[in-house]
C-alpha cells in the first residue's frame, strides 16, 4: 500500500500542493475572522446544580463580578485639591460608556428619613464642590460615623478608600470590556498626575481584561519564538537554509489551518486554545526531522533523490502517522470531559495534528523532489561523533549493565512515588497573573487593606406563606447574629445584607447618630419598620439584597484570593456550620410544620472552588482515556501483550517522575499542570513506537536475534529520538517566558517530561526487551508493525537487505 502511495505522491505532487493551496486560502480567510474569547474560562458545565444557582441569582440580583475596585491608601488624598480631584474622577469614570454606576468617598449617599411620607430617602453628603479645608474635614468626620460605609468603602484604621465601577451586563464577557477597562486606567493614571496619588486596580472584569490582552500579544509572541527556535535547532542539524524554508512553509500551512478551525468550528482563542500553534509548529517540525533525516540516510544508501524519497514515504508513512495518532489522542482524549475550554482545545489540536501528518507527507517528499541532491555539508549530521559516541555509550550500557539500569529504574520510580505522596491540588482565582507584577501587587493592596474583593454570595430562603417574614424582628436577630459569626472571619470582610440596611436605617432614623446603628429594639421597631415597609420595589433601596416579598435575601462578601484548598474548607467547615445553626433557628420560628428554610453559598468564588476539581477529575479521566486508547492503538500494532507492557513501562515512569518532581518542588496540581500528562503521554509514546518500528525490521533481518537488534535500533533511532527530543524540549520550553504561571509550568514540566521520557526510551525500553523478549521464528505471526519492514515492500529491497545483514555480521549467523 505504502509503495502505491509514495508513487502517488511523487506522480501527483503538483495535484496535491494545489489542493493543499485551496485549502489553506479557505481557511486563511476563516483564520481572518478568528476572535479572542472575552468570557471567564467556565470550568463547571451550564447544567451543574450549582451553575444554574448562580445563573439564578444573577438574573434576581445582579452579577457579582462586574465590579472594577480602584483603590487608594495616601493622606494626601484628603487635602482639599486632592479630593477635588478625586471628585472630578469619580463623576468621570461615571460618564464612560459601559458603567453602570460608581460608588466612592465622594459620591457617598446618606441615609435620612422622611417624616411626611414616613420613608427614607438617599441624600448626597459632600455637595459637587467643597469649599474649604475645614469643610472637607467635617464632612470626612460624618462620613466615618457612616457604619454602614466602614470595613466596606474605607478602611477606619488607617484611611485607605475605594471606589467601585460596575459595568453593564453587555460589556462584561465581550471585546468592549477591554476598551471599558483601558479607559478606567486612563482617568485614574490622569488623576495620578495632577496630584501623585497612586492608585490600585482590582476586580474580576480588570483581571480578565489584562489575561486577555496579554493572551494576544503573546499569541503572536509564542508563534514566532517557536518557529525561530525550531528553525535555528533544524538548520544546525541539516545545514540547508532551502530544507528549513520549506520546512517552515509547511508549518506556516499548518498554523493557518489551526486558526481557521478555531473560527470554522465557531470557536474563539482562549488561554489554551492560544498555545497550540506554537505547537503544531514544534511538532511539525519534529516531523520534518524524521523525514529529512530518513531521506539522507537513504540517499547515501542508494545515491538516487527519487528512490530515496520514494523509500521514506515507503517506511515512514505508517511510522509517521501512528505517532501523529497518539499525539492527537492525547488531545482528543479531552473531549470526555464536560469543560468546554478543554473540549475546544482537544479538538482543534487533534484535528489538526492528524491533518499535520497528510500536510508533512505530501509536501516535505514534494519539496525535496524540486531540491537538488543533498551535498556532503547536508549529510554531516549523519556523522556527529558526539552523538555516535553517546549512542554506542547507550547500547554498551544496555547489554553489559541491565542490571545497574534496573536498580536505579527502582530507586528512581521510588523517589517518584514519595513525591507523588507530596502533591497536592492548589490554584487560586487569580492564578496565571506573576506574583511581581502590578496587578498581583494591586491584588495584594485590597487583601491588606478591605479583606479582598473576590465576590463570596450567601442566599437565605423561607418558603412560607406569611408576609415579609425576613422582617419578623426574631428572624432578622438570627441572622444578625450569623453575620456577626462571619465578620469575625479574618481573611473575608463585614457581611453587607438587608440586615446591615437595617442596622443603617436606625442611625439614619436617629439623625446618622453612628452610636445607633444597631439592630431596633422591639420598641423601636413599630417606628423604624414602618420607614421600612414604606419602600417601594422600584426605590432602589433593597432590590439588590432582597426579593419583594421578603422571602428571599442576599449576603454579600469579599474575601482575600486564599486558593481553592482553604477556600473549600472556609466554606465547608466554618461557614456552612453555622449557617446550619441559623437555619435550625430560623426554622423554629416559624409557625407551620410545612414552612422551611434553605441556605446556599454561591457566587463566583463557590464556582470556583468546584470547577477546580471539576477539572481535575476530567483531566484525570482524559489521562485514562488517552492510556487506554494508546494501549489500544500499541495493541493492534504489536499484538503482543509483552511487547505493549515493555512499551508502555518507560513513557508511565516518565510521567510519574514528573508528578514526583512537582510534590517535590511544591508545584500544585491544577488546570494547567494536570494537562501536560495526557498530552505528554501521547507524544513520548512516539519515541516508543519508532525505537521498536526499527527493532521489528531489524528482528526479522537477524532471524530473531534480540541483542543484534537492539543494538542496530540503538545506533540508528537513537539518533532521531534525541534530535527530535532536542527540538521538542525547545518547543515546549518558550512557554517558561510566559507572564502566566499556569503557561510558564505547563512549559517547564511539559520539556521535563519529554527529556525524561527519551532517556527512558533510550535505555530503559532496549534493556527490558533485552531481559523480557524472548521471540520464536517458529511461531512468527505477522504484525501489523511489520509493515515498517522493508521484506513487505518487494522481493528486490528484502534480498539486498539481508544480503547486507549477512555480509556485515556473519558471525551474528554463525553465532546463532
Amino acid at each position: 500500500m505504502w509503495l502505491r502511495i509514495a508513487d502517488g505522491i511523487i506522480r501527483l505532487r503538483l495535484l496535491l500542493m494545489v489542493v493543499i493551496g485551496l485549502i489553506t486560502v479557505v481557511m486563511a480567510y476563516y483564520a481572518s475572522r478568528v476572535e479572542m474569547s472575552y468570557d471567564f474560562a467556565r470550568t463547571v458545565p451550564p447544567n451543574d446544580p450549582d451553575m444554574v444557582f448562580l445563573n439564578k441569582f444573577r438574573e434576581q440580583f445582579g452579577e457579582d463580578g462586574n465590579v472594577v475596585a480602584i483603590g487608594v491608601k495616601d493622606s494626601a488624598l484628603y487635602t482639599l485639591n486632592n479630593f477635588k480631584a478625586f471628585q472630578q474622577l469619580t463623576r468621570e469614570l461615571g460618564q464612560v460608556d459601559g458603567v453602570n454606576g460608581v460608588i466612592s468617598l465622594p459620591a457617598l449617599k446618606i441615609i435620612q428619613k422622611d417624616t411626611v411620607n414616613t420613608r427614607f430617602f438617599l441624600a448626597a453628603l459632600f455637595p459637587d464642590s467643597v469649599d474649604s479645608q475645614p469643610h472637607l474635614d467635617s464632612l470626612l468626620r460624618i462620613a466615618q460615623g457612616q457604619r454602614f460605609y466602614m470595613g466596606q468603602l474605607m478602611n477606619e484604621a488607617n484611611g485607605a478608600t475605594m471606589l467601585l465601577v460596575s459595568m453593564k451586563g453587555e460589556y462584561t464577557n465581550s471585546e468592549k470590556r477591554i476598551g471599558l477597562t483601558s479607559r478606567l486606567v486612563e482617568l485614574g493614571s490622569q488623576f495620578s498626575a495632577r496630584t501623585g496619588v497612586e492608585l490600585h486596580y482590582a476586580g474580576l472584569p480588570f483581571v480578565r481584561s489584562v489575561v486577555a490582552t496579554q493572551v494576544r500579544s503573546e499569541l503572536s509572541l509564542f508563534l514566532y519564538l517557536s518557529a525561530i527556535v525550531t528553525g535555528v535547532i533544524m538548520l544546525a542539524f541539516f545545514r540547508s537554509v532551502r530544507a528549513v524554508i520549506f520546512s517552515m512553509i509547511m508549518i506556516g500551512v499548518m498554523v493557518v489551518w489551526t486558526l481557521g478551525t478555531i473560527a470554522l468550528l465557531g470557536f474563539k482563542i482562549t488561554l489554551l486554545s492560544g498555545l497550540i500553534p506554537p505547537v503544531i509548529v514544534t511538532i511539525g517540525i519534529t516531523n520534518a526531522i524524521y523525514l529529512l533525516n530518513k531521506y539522507h540516510v537513504e540517499y547515501v544508501k542508494l545515491k538516487s533523490k527519487e528512490e530515496a524519497i520514494r523509500v521514506v514515504v515507503q517506511r515512514m508513512g505508517l511510522a509517521t502517522f501512528l505517532t501523529n495518532l497518539t499525539v492527537a489522542i492525547g488531545f482528543l482524549t479531552l473531549l470526555s470531559t464536560d469543560i468546554l475550554i478543554l473540549r475546544e482545545f482537544g479538538i482543534v489540536a487533534g484535528l489538526n495534528i492528524l491533518a499535520l501528518f497528510f500536510v508533512s507527507l505530501v509536501m516535505i517528499p514534494g519539496m525535496l523532489t524540486w531540491l537538488p541532491e543533498p551535498s556532503p555539508k547536508h549529510l554531516r549530521h549523519l556523522d556527529f561523533k558526539i552523538l555516535g559516541g553517546f549512542v554506542k555509550a547507550v547500547d554498551l550500557l544496555v547489554h553489559r549493565h541491565r542490571v545497574y539500569i534496573y536498580v536505579a529504574t527502582v530507586l528512581v520510580t521510588f523517589f517518584a512515588i514519595v513525591g507523588i505522596t507530596r502533591l497536592q491540588s492548589l490554584s487560586f482565582m487569580v492564578d496565571d497573573i506573576p506574583e511581581e507584577s502590578q496587578v498581583k501587587k494591586d491584588l495584594h493592596f485590597f487583601e491588606d487593606n478591605f479583606s479582598g474583593i473576590m465576590p463570596l454570595e450567601m442566599v437565605i430562603e423561607v418558603h412560607t406563606k406569611r408576609r415579609r417574614p425576613l422582617l419578623d424582628l426574631k428572624n432578622i436577630e438570627a441572622i444578625d447574629a450569623f453575620e456577626a459569626s462571619l465578620d469575625s472571619i479574618s481573611v473575608t470582610s463585614r457581611p453587607i445584607s438587608v440586615i446591615s440596611f437595617i442596622k443603617a436605617a436606625k442611625q439614619g432614623f436617629y439623625n446618622n447618630n453612628p452610636e445607633r446603628y444597631d439592630l431596633p429594639s422591639k420598641q423601636e421597631a413599630a417606628f423604624i419598620l414602618r420607614y421600612m415597609r414604606g419602600q417601594t420595589d422600584n426605590s432602589g433601596l433593597f432590590k439588590s439584597f432582597v426579593d419583594s416579598s421578603f422571602r428571599k435575601m442576599r449576603i454579600s462578601m469579599q474575601m482575600a484570593d486564599i486558593g481553592s484548598k482553604r477556600m473549600d474548607s472556609l466554606i465547608s467547615f466554618v461557614i456552612q456550620p453555622r449557617a446550619d445553626s441559623l437555619v435550625a433557628e430560623l426554622r423554629n420560628n416559624l409557625r407551620s410544620d410545612k414552612d422551611s428554610v434553605s441556605f446556599a453559598t454561591t457566587g463566583s468564588s463557590k464556582i470556583f472552588i468546584k470547577g477546580n476539581k471539576f477539572l481535575i477529575n476530567n483531566l484525570t479521566e482524559s489521562l485514562v482515556w488517552a492510556f487506554v486508547l494508546i494501549t489500544l492503538s500499541m495493541g493492534i500494532l504489536f499484538a503482543n501483550a509483552r511487547m505493549i507492557i515493555i512499551s508502555l513501562i518507560p513513557n508511565l515512569i516518565a510521567l510519574a517522575i514528573t508528578a514526583g518532581l512537582m510534590g517535590y518542588f511544591g508545584i500544585p496540581l491544577k488546570a494547567s499542570t494536570a494537562l501536560i500528562f495526557s498530552i505528554t503521554f501521547g507524544i513520548s509514546v512516539d519515541n516508543s513506537i519508532r525505537f521498536l518500528a526499527k527493532y521489528r525490521q531489524e528482528l526479522l533481518a537477524t532471524r530473531f536475534f534480540v541483542p543484534r537488534s537492539v543494538s542496530e535500533s540503538i545506533l540508528e533511532t537513537g539518533k532521531s529520538i534525541i534530535y527530535t527530543s532536542i527540538v521538542l524540549f525547545a518547543g515546549f520550553i518558550i512557554f517558561a517566558f510566559s507572564d502566566f504561571g499556569g503557561t510558564v509550568a505547563l512549559g517547564l514540566l511539559t520539556s521535563v517530561t519529554l527529556v525524561i521520557s527519551m532517556f527512558t526510551n533510550l535505555i530503559l525500553l532496549p534493556a527490558l526487551i533485552m531481559t523480557f523478549d524472548k521471540p520464536k521464528k517458529a511461531k512468527y505471526e505477522r504484525q501489523l508493525i511489520d509493515d515498517f519492514d522493508p521484506a513487505f515492500y518487494g522481493e528486490q529491497e528484502d534480498e539486498a537487505i539481508d544480503l547486507s545483514k549477512i555480509k556485515i555480521h556473519d558471525r551474528v549467523g554463525s553465532a546463532e
